[in-house]
């Protein structure tokens, strides 16, 4: 396995580099250009110089920037940036090959590594400004190292899984809530379980600080996202600025309740699982300039098909899992993410960190079912693997329907619109 799990590693890197080199010309938009502003141009700046105590970037964790000026400052390229995300996204590959061999078998590993080297999206990320890339890669190899702690019964892979997971949230903070959990599923295991929770715990929380609740406010706002931002860029002071936004959210919330859940479930999922995709966006959005309506379409056909097929093998996966700790793991932190941008709002991009649970699950399930190992399954699975097609169903069918009923002219961003190109 680990001979095959190289060369996939390294054909996922060679997928990357190749992407990177023949991609149409396009520059940074949207929040690419936050990104490589903060980092290629402020963060050298001679008026901060690298220095944290002079970097005014609030509410957004700072690894991501450090990550491109840093390659900036080195090479003097945004070239560069993309090489380094290329290596770092190959590095997922080995990354779902070991937990998956771990917890479902070798094939089952090796399935999952194959998935995530060759995935169109993950490739064409790999080449842009976002911080999903290096975010993912963190989080997973975070979660190798936690489930090898809980595995071999060892501090020293709980203190990296600590650091990883330090790290991962300094990149996006959307998972630092999940952590007090990840600790008590480590301390629940005898021998030395509470030392190695402890350890992680204390490793993750040493390198990590909360960020802001804009995205809380927009997400259960009944006003246009438009006139939350007037009302939010109204205020003077980036604390205060914060501080309002977060009362606005919460005021929000407890103005929809009692059916404030049930509302944002109904809104969020199909916004979370939509048939639509960042390289759809970035085409249709006219990024690369003018495009054929033809070469669009094979676009949506390239990467919306492995997504599809991924949520029916996942949904096969989900019926026959294990109940075992590690799948319970990945299981609860797929819930933690949904619920998440349930509670805030659901995009295409924001699933990306979580797409990894979907391959691990999904090549369970290829592997078993071609190896004749998929179990029986009683009545209570059949139910629960029939529910969660539903659900991931009537979340996916508006957008797919769409692409063939509506113009191309789907939102660039939650409650934006997007234009045709002339």
């Amino acid at each position: 396995m680990r001979k095959a799990l190289i060369l996939l590693t390294f054909a996922g890197l060679g997928a990357r580099l190749l992407f990177v080199a023949l991609e149409p010309a396009t520059t940074p938009v949207a929040d690419e250009t936050m990104w490589t502003t903060w980092g290629a141009q402020v963060l050298p700046s001679p008026e901060v110089r690298f220095s944290p105590f002079a970097f005014r970037l609030i509410f957004h964790p700072p690894l991501y920037p450090y990550f491109i000026g840093s390659l900036y400052a080195l090479f003097g390229s945004l070239a560069a940036v993309k090489v380094a995300q290329a290596l770092a996204s190959a590095l997922l590959v080995p990354a779902l090959g070991r937990i998956g061999g771990a917890l479902f078998g070798e094939r089952a590993g090796l399935l999952a590594a194959g998935i995530a080297a060759f995935y169109p999206e993950l490739v064409w990320f790999s080449a842009h400004f976002w911080v999903e890339t290096l975010f993912t890669a963190l989080l997973w190899w975070g979660f190798e190292r936690l489930l090898a702690a809980d595995r071999e019964a060892s501090i020293a892979p709980a203190a990296a899984a600590g650091l990883l997971w330090g790290l991962a949230i300094l990149a996006r903070e959307t998972v630092l809530y999940f952590l007090p959990l990840a600790a008590l599923w480590l301390a629940w295991r005898r021998p030395r379980g509470l030392a190695r929770g402890a350890v992680f715990l204390a490793l993750a929380i040493g390198v990590v600080a909360p960020a802001g609740a804009l995205n809380l406010w927009q997400g259960n706002a009944t006003i246009s996202r438009e006139e939350v931002y007037e009302q939010y860029w109204a205020v003077r002071g980036r604390i205060e600025k914060y501080r309002f936004a977060r009362q606005k959210g919460l005021e929000a919330i407890a103005a929809r309740q009692p059916a404030w859940f049930f509302e944002k479930l109904r809104q969020e999922m199909p916004n979370f699982w939509e048939a639509d995709s960042q390289v759809l966006v970035h085409i249709v959005r006219g990024a690369y300039g003018p495009y054929e309506k033809a070469a669009a379409v094979a676009a949506a056909v390239l990467v919306l098909a492995p997504f599809l097929a991924v949520l029916v093998l996942f949904t096969m996966g989900v019926a026959a899992l294990p109940r075992d700790r590690g799948p319970l793991l990945l299981v609860a932190f797929l819930a933690y993410y949904v619920l998440l941008h349930v509670a805030s709002h659901g995009y295409a991009r924001y699933r990306l960190p979580a797409l990894p649970v979907l391959f691990l699950i999904a090549a369970f399930a290829g592997a078993s079912w071609r190896t004749g190992t998929y179990s029986s399954l009683t009545r209570a699975r059949r139910a629960m693997g029939a529910a969660v097609a539903l659900v991931l169903a009537l979340s996916v069918a508006p957008t797919l329907l769409s692409w063939f009923t509506e113009p191309w002219d789907k939102p660039v961003e939650p409650g934006e619109a997007r234009e045709e190109p002339a």
